[in-house]
């Protein structure tokens, strides 16, 4: 990589770096490293940033989503609906729960779960809906939240890409029975490692939670069920609680950068994401192209660089060939036409440039 490539992202902190190094200096002096007043104070402020209720921080946001679904008492004998077009990971948690992954299509223009879809896939043996509000784009909670009230199914809102994103003004996280949360360094609001967290106005769902998270401790050396150890530990916190008070700025020079992509991309031989929500986070800018490859060597030979999310749809991975999943035709189609943009808030106004001109300059692959 040389000094003048456009990179993907840059995790480096820069506008925080010093605040940042105080708040792990602060940590270290205090001595106190895992369940401690920053995850104490962190929890509290992310409740107030979401409008989502008790926020409970664990390891990660694949650990959010489980242990939210065994705290539901979803596992063995259960189905959860969710997406095909995602990170793997939203459906690994289904696994890792004990229950049983049921793939839906995605609506193609948001490009997250279609209600329709969910609905002709509800059974007896269906317990839950789990959105996923992928790019930051929201999912069509109104229309989810329909079909589950319908069935009486609980919907658990993976919000790992979609910090303080809002669907139709109401706040991601506030329509489902909980909603997780990731902080690896990539998402809107990243720590420097690993952590995660559940947003929940269930109290008693709140309670179990904090006791899975914590070996199924009810106090010291007390053990009622058995689980793992999945924890927000001090340093990520401390980290989070600088970071969190930026987030509305950074989501904002997101959306910037989203609207100079859509303006200058109109004639583009690309199909950019459809301006469906004015609470789309922007996470990530997929455009769409017919010739994947040669577009990504033309970017490449400009010394810019871009990434595909995601190039293999859930159902069709080796881990999921048990749930014997139903073709998803439009995923399946999606995946192969998917290429990420550089978007994230240190992307300079010159960068978003050059990204622009290269992508009008691409050849024209045929149409989509």
């Amino acid at each position: 990589m040389s000094d003048t490539t456009v990179r993907w992202v840059d995790l480096r902190p820069r506008d925080d770096a010093a605040a940042v190094e105080a708040a792990i200096r602060r940590v270290i002096e205090a001595g106190w490293f895992v369940l401690g007043p920053e995850g104490d104070a962190f929890e509290t402020e992310f409740a107030e940033a979401t409008n989502g209720g008790q926020t409970i921080g664990v390891a990660s946001g694949t650990d959010a989503l489980t242990l939210t679904l065994r705290a539901l008492g979803i596992g063995t004998g259960d189905e959860v609906i969710t997406t095909a077009l995602s990170a793997v990971y939203s459906a690994q948690a289904i696994v890792m729960a004990g229950a049983h992954p049921v793939f839906a299509d995605i609506d193609p223009s948001r490009l997250t779960l279609d209600p329709a879809a969910v609905e002709a896939l509800v059974g007896p043996k269906t317990a839950a809906i789990m959105p996923v509000h992928l790019y930051g784009q929201p999912a069509d909670l109104p229309a989810l939240a329909t079909v589950a009230d319908r069935h009486g199914l609980a919907i658990i809102e993976d919000c790992c890409q979609a910090h303080l994103a809002t669907c139709r003004e109401a706040p991601v996280g506030t329509v489902g029975v909980a909603a997780a949360y990731s902080f690896y360094p990539t998402k809107n609001l990243g720590a420097l490692g690993d952590g995660g967290a559940v947003t929940t106005r269930d109290s008693q769902l709140e309670t179990r939670l904090r006791r899975l998270r914590n070996g199924g401790q009810t106090t010291r050396n007390r053990h009622t069920e058995p689980s793992a150890h999945s924890r927000l530990d001090e340093i990520q916190a401390a980290i989070l609680r600088v970071r969190l008070p930026l987030l509305p700025s950074w989501t904002a020079r997101r959306r910037a950068i989203a609207a100079q992509y859509r303006d200058g991309l109109a004639n583009a031989p690309v199909l950019v994401p459809a301006n469906l929500d004015t609470g789309h986070v922007y996470h990530l800018f997929p455009i769409r192209t017919a010739g994947r490859d040669a577009f990504q060597e033309h970017l490449r030979d400009r010394e810019i660089e871009t990434l595909v999310h995601y190039p293999v749809p859930i159902p069709v991975q080796p881990a999921f060939a048990f749930a014997n999943p139903a073709p998803c035709p439009i995923t399946a189609a999606v995946c192969n036409e998917l290429v990420s943009l550089p978007l994230y808030p240190g992307l300079r106004d010159a960068e978003v440039a050059r990204v622009i001109e290269a992508v009008n300059t691409a050849p024209e692959t045929g149409t989509l």
